[in-house]
Parts: C-alpha cells; sequence; structure tokens
C-alpha cells in the first residue's frame, strides 16, 4: 500500500537543498540577521512578482493584517466586512485592530465571499472589505471594488493562500488597497518557520506599516508611534527568495494535479468539485472537495495511506473565540464546513502519487 501525505514538507527542501543550505550559510556568513540586505531584496523580488510598488516582510500573515489595520487608522468602533467562511486569523486581525468583524456569507460555487452580499452588510460605521482568496482561488474582486468606491471603504486581500493566483490576468496582492500575506511552511510560497508580508501601491500605507512592524520607529531608538515587533528575518527572507524563483514552476505542478483530479473525478456522484470562474487562475494552496459523507470517505482514505485535511471544520463565529456571535447562523458556511476535505496537492507528488489518489476515489463505495 502507498502512502501519500498531504503535503511532505521534507521532500520539497531536499529538492532546493543546495540552493536553500547555500543561502542559509550566506546569512550566518554575513554576521547580520535582522533587518540587512537579504530582506530587503526578497521584498523588491515579491513586490515585482506581486506587480506592486512595495512590500514589507513582517513576522506572519496574521500581524500583516493586523498592520494594515493599522497603518489605515482602522479601529474601536469600526466595523471591516470579512468572509464567514475563512480561516479564523482573517477575523483575529479585525480584532486586534480593535474594530469588530462583521460576517458575509460565501458563494457556495466559489467558498469565496459572496459579492451580492456584502452591501446589504454595510453601515455607518464600515471601514473596509476584507475578501480572502480562499484556497488559492482569488475572490471576484471587481464588483466588490465597485462597492468599495460607491461607499468609500477600503479593500484589503486576504491573500495568505494565493502566492502567484490572478483575477483577470492580473495578480492578486495588488487588486486593492493592500494585502497580506503568509509564508507559514505549508503555503505555496512557505518559509522554514512564520512569516509574512505586507503588499500595496500606496506609499503611505507602506512607510506606516513599516514603521508599525519595527516598535513604531522609522529612526533607532526614535519612537513617534506605539508600534509593534513583526520583523520578517533574514535567514528566511534568504530562504524565500530561493523559493521564490521556484514558486511558478511549483504552482504549475499543483494545477496540473489539480486538472487531473478534476477530470478523473468528474464521474463522482458522491462528490462535489471545486468550480473555477473564467475570471480566476487559482495556484491550488489546497484541492477541497465537499461530500455529506466526509468521515467515512476519510476514513476510508486514510485506511488507503492517502492523507486528507479538514479546511476548516468550524467557522469562526461557531468558535469559542467569537462566542458573542455564536447566535448567528451562516447557513451557507456552516454546510461548507460540515462537508469539505482537502486533498493532497503537494508540488513534490509525482503521478503515480496522483494516479493511485483518483483510483482509490473511483473504488469508493
Amino acid at each position: 500500500m502507498q502512502k501519500i501525505p498531504f503535503l511532505d514538507l521534507l521532500a520539497s527542501y531536499l529538492e532546493l537543498k543546495t540552493e536553500l543550505d547555500a543561502a542559509y550559510q550566506r546569512v550566518m556568513d554575513s554576521g547580520w540577521y535582522i533587518q540587512g540586505e537579504e530582506l530587503k531584496i526578497f521584498e523588491s523580488e515579491f513586490a515585482d512578482y506581486c506587480n506592486v510598488k512595495y512590500c514589507i516582510g513582517v513576522g506572519n500573515g496574521l500581524d500583516a493584517l493586523h498592520l494594515i489595520l493599522r497603518a489605515m487608522d482602522i479601529g474601536a468602533g469600526d466595523e471591516v466586512i470579512v468572509p464567514s467562511n475563512t480561516f479564523i486569523a482573517t477575523w483575529l486581525a479585525v480584532s486586534y485592530a480593535g474594530a469588530t468583524p462583521v460576517p458575509v456569507e460565501p458563494d457556495k460555487a466559489t467558498y469565496n465571499i459572496n459579492p451580492a452580499k456584502i452591501e446589504a452588510a454595510i453601515t455607518g460605521k464600515t471601514k473596509a472589505i476584507m475578501p480572502v482568496h480562499l484556497y488559492g482561488q482569488p475572490a471576484d474582486m471587481d464588483p466588490i471594488l465597485e462597492i468599495a468606491d460607491k461607499y468609500r471603504l477600503k479593500v484589503i486581500e486576504d491573500a495568505a493562500q494565493a502566492h502567484g493566483a490572478r483575477y483577470k490576468k492580473k495578480r492578486v496582492g495588488g487588486l486593492g488597497d493592500a494585502a497580506g500575506f503568509s509564508f507559514y511552511p505549508g503555503k505555496n510560497l512557505g518559509a522554514f518557520g512564520d512569516g509574512g508580508a505586507v503588499t500595496t501601491n500606496d506609499p503611505i500605507i507602506a512607510e506606516k506599516v513599516r514603521q508599525l512592524s519595527n516598535y513604531g520607529s522609522q529612526v533607532k531608538y526614535s519612537h513617534n508611534i506605539k508600534g509593534f515587533n513583526s520583523r520578517l528575518d533574514e535567514i528566511q527572507a534568504a530562504l524565500l527568495r530561493v523559493k521564490l524563483r521556484h514558486l511558478d514552476e511549483w504552482n504549475a505542478r499543483r494545477r496540473k494535479i489539480a486538472d487531473k483530479y478534476l477530470k478523473k473525478l468528474a464521474g463522482q456522484d458522491y462528490l462535489i468539485l471545486p468550480q473555477v470562474p473564467m475570471y480566476a487562475e487559482p495556484v491550488w494552496h489546497l484541492f477541497v472537495i465537499r461530500t455529506p459523507e466526509r468521515e467515512r470517505l476519510q476514513k476510508y482514505l486514510m485506511d488507503c495511506g492517502i492523507q486528507t485535511l479538514i479546511h476548516y471544520p468550524v467557522p469562526p463565529h461557531r468558535q469559542g473565540a467569537y462566542n458573542e456571535l455564536s447566535h448567528l447562523s451562516f447557513l451557507v458556511s456552516e454546510q461548507i464546513h460540515k462537508e469539505v476535505l482537502s486533498l493532497p496537492v503537494s508540488p513534490v507528488m509525482d503521478e503515480n502519487d496522483v494516479e493511485y489518489v483518483w483510483n482509490a476515489l473511483e473504488r469508493y463505495q
């Protein structure tokens, strides 16, 4: 029996071992480990990759979103529209800033926030909309941007799962006023520890985020605002520079696996497969199927040696952290969370691995 892990981080390291080890050694030999040349170059390279003017490396993806909100002076008394179907970090960023997350249901086909439901959630306290490019597929941004323009709201992309994804041929990260990325190890562009970045075309947001992330300082030991300590270190920046050079190739591998799944599993009536709108070029951070038989199917696949995960079993409004919203009902999101199951879609999977997975799903009864 084959063993198919959900994600093999060791194999992805070994593929780039020579380059990664050289980058690590270069940083160690430099004797400079915080806010040095590696970070400066990575920020420039990632900004170029996202087709934006500015990139600021920060400690993680949650910090990226939180610092964007702070840089926009969004805080106590303000509201930010968020998807009801997302990882809790999207909501936590709003809460950390002192604002209130206002959930909006997703489009059942794409799992991303439904633009048609946003306007009804806007109040006099609304300051921003935070769409999430969930599972690596961009949200439908044009109608979101139109609503934001109508009500003079900021748009913050949660691009934590969507490195390299495109919306109408344009990369995510520069579609709104600012975007937050995560470099958690399992991401398409993953570090070897925590890391994140903010991208934007707005020089004021960029400078404010940079200042906030470094204790509120622009000049050493001079602190004009109350800031935070959230910095992408030199080692992670150097390693990310290596992986960035391979990101498009690895995303292409993910796309090939996803295309194979979509083709081979199309006739399985017990599965609801992902749908890709014409405007979207996803990078397949996750390949998420839906089935009312999730627990049974997951056990069957595990018995076949195939590891799957659930992204995510409990929606944010049902988490203990947001007990104050537990009385609310988001039926679409709740149904999605009960049925989703993520199949392996790693760039280090070979054709035999992929075939083994879809063959197992074809045999399922």
